[in-house]
């Protein structure tokens, strides 16, 4: 059984592999035309066939029906041998077990699955990434895990018409797995030990839970007012819950180190949306570092910081997102067609103004410091995230990003931001100039 695993595996995944190996274009899945302000991103060298798009060619077949030479072979060598089903299930956790420990966490591969492949390869790796984290006991599984792991709970197990079918998916996303590289771990491994200055895990926050409460309110009302009044009271909440946790650390020596999350930025549009997500990282005393090849921004921060950051950014998107179909709806009323360069103009506005908007904010909270205790607390955080964010990115670089031509966009999208649910505390880069904001490392 085993010779007939080898064999397959040896002509669809290792020799496949390297038959195919990365590909990609060198589109930025935006629309623009010309320079517009930049973007810091892990690997600022722009060239084509960069690697960092594993699968792609792969999957773009798999979504047409195509399958190379090898690929066919070994799939009908799994597909006649029933008896090797288990070994090669148990194989597949092993290449999810070596993605962990190239510092990948189960969103990141799910992720990178569904925009390489096709859904039927996500729910096979939801399988795989749910059957090998069973072996870890729910203490040892990195603190952000257990949520990523419960969004898989909502993918419903694939099930192949037939066993040709599902040895050829199998044999497509380990090639993908295969060729996942290194990345920069934001934690331990599953089953690792935690570091000592790692808080331990708990349950949510009061406060996180009730500003989720509040944003979603705010992404759902269909009134201004409330909206605006739901915004304020977020707000309120941020900023007392972000502050409290930093004396709270300082005054019992707890202060800790920075950690890291990763936050996925998908296309369309994903330069765009990585400056905004930039933006509210900054505003909230983290880093930001766009990794544009897999779809992610690594966030350095204390925890207390990156659980707002993630927060706010998610519901920036919705609130984008809402605004965009409205703005698009009375465009196309008023007898002009949208197009990809209206989108990629609001997007890109939507960012450069919700920068702006907390610029402007940032002030009134740090002159707040009565009794001059809180901002020599918030200089050392800041000088700790930046150090940290140094070491695990020493070549991050900036380059530029593409214009925007479309004006009615921008329009719309400078005033879709100015409505938005947003909350700001420290002071962001001038963004006052008319070339777009950047990302930020």
């Amino acid at each position: 059984m085993d010779s007939v695993i080898d064999k397959a595996f040896a002509a669809a995944l290792y020799a496949g592999a390297a038959a195919s190996g990365t590909t990609g274009t060198d589109d930025d899945g935006d629309d623009g035309h010309g320079d517009g302000g930049t973007a810091k991103r892990r690997d600022g060298r722009r060239r084509r066939g960069r690697p960092g798009r594993p699968g792609r060619a792969s999957g773009r077949a798999a979504g047409a029906g195509l399958v190379d030479d090898a690929l066919d072979t070994a799939a009908s060598l799994l597909a006649a041998t029933p008896s090797a089903d288990a070994e090669v299930a148990r194989r597949g956790e092993e290449f999810v077990r070596r993605a962990w420990e190239r510092g990948w966490q189960p969103a990141d591969v799910v992720r990178l699955v569904r925009r390489d492949l096709d859904e039927d390869h996500v729910r096979l790796a939801a399988e795989l990434i749910r059957a090998e984290t069973r072996r870890y006991a729910p203490g040892r599984l990195p603190a952000r895990w257990p949520a990523q792991l419960a969004e898989l709970d909502a993918l419903a197990p694939w099930r192949a018409p037939d066993r040709f079918t599902r040895a050829t998916a199998l044999l497509t996303l380990y090639r993908l797995l295969l060729r996942l590289p290194a990345v920069e771990p934001v934690g331990p491994p599953p089953g690792a030990r935690a570091p000592l200055d790692t808080p331990p895990a708990h349950g949510e926050p009061r406060a996180l839970t009730r500003i989720r409460a509040l944003l979603a309110k705010a992404e759902a009302t269909g009134y201004p007012e409330e909206a605006e009044a739901l915004t304020a009271k977020a707000q309120e909440l941020m900023a007392r819950y972000s502050v409290d946790e930093a004396l709270i650390a300082a005054r019992t020596h707890a202060a800790g180190t920075p950690g890291a999350c990763r936050v996925g930025v998908d296309a369309p549009y994903e330069t765009a949306k990585a400056i905004l997500l930039d933006a509210v990282a900054t505003a909230n005393r983290c880093r930001a570092v766009w990794n544009e090849a897999f779809a992610f921004t690594t966030v350095v921060g204390f925890e207390p910081d990156l659980d707002v950051v993630e927060l706010l950014y998610a519901s920036l998107l919705v609130q984008g997102a809402a605004a965009m179909t409205t703005a698009e709806a009375d465009q196309r009323a008023g007898g002009r067609n949208r197009t990809k360069t209206f989108r990629q103009a609001f997007w890109m506005a939507y960012a450069h103004r919700v920068g702006a908007r907390l610029e402007a904010a940032a002030a009134p909270v740090t002159h707040e410091d009565g009794d001059g205790a809180l901002l020599p607390v918030l200089v050392a955080r800041d000088v700790s995230v930046t150090d940290r964010t140094e070491r695990m990115f020493p070549e991050t670089t900036t380059t530029r990003v593409r214009g925007v031509v479309d004006g009615a966009g921008w329009a719309e999208g400078a005033a879709a931001a100015a409505g938005a649910t947003l909350h700001a505390r420290v002071r962001l880069p001038d963004t006052s100039s008319d070339a777009s904001p950047g990302t930020r490392g």
